[in-house]
């Protein structure tokens, strides 16, 4: 199997220039994707959650990253965007440590810059993007 890199870049948190409302919060992360032999340079990837919920725990919705149309396994690719923003944003975060019962706590318009790297296998059959 192909393996994928990604690099991200940094993180926006909570802005409502990419569609944060008063229901859900939406963050942009940037990424570089080395996938199919190329590198992806400065892709953007839109991760949504519920006004309200856990940082640590609460449901989170990655959108593709724009900018790439190639194959990709969308599963481990949330994960990794998962693990990227919950590093920034929550208990555990190196941007905003947020505690737990901080629930109803919001901060808008964050910028994290702050590179880390993934690699995961992916598959070019089903399925994928």
């Amino acid at each position: 199997m192909p393996t994928a890199t990604i690099t991200f870049r940094e993180c926006i948190q909570d802005s409502q220039d990419f569609g944060s409302d008063d229901e859900h919060m939406v963050s942009r992360v940037v990424l570089d994707l080395a996938a199919e032999g190329r590198t992806f340079p400065n892709l953007t990837v839109d991760v949504k959650q519920t006004v309200g919920s856990s940082y640590e725990s609460g449901p989170l919705e990655v959108s593709r990253p724009r900018g790439y149309d190639g194959s990709l396994d969308y599963e481990p690719f949330r994960k990794a965007v998962e693990r990227y923003y919950r590093s920034q944003v929550g208990s555990g975060g190196s941007g905003i440590r947020i505690g737990p019962g901080s629930a109803n706590l919001r901060m808008r318009n964050n910028r994290f810059i702050s590179r880390a790297e993934v690699s995961f296998e992916y598959t070019t059959q089903s399925p994928t993007w």
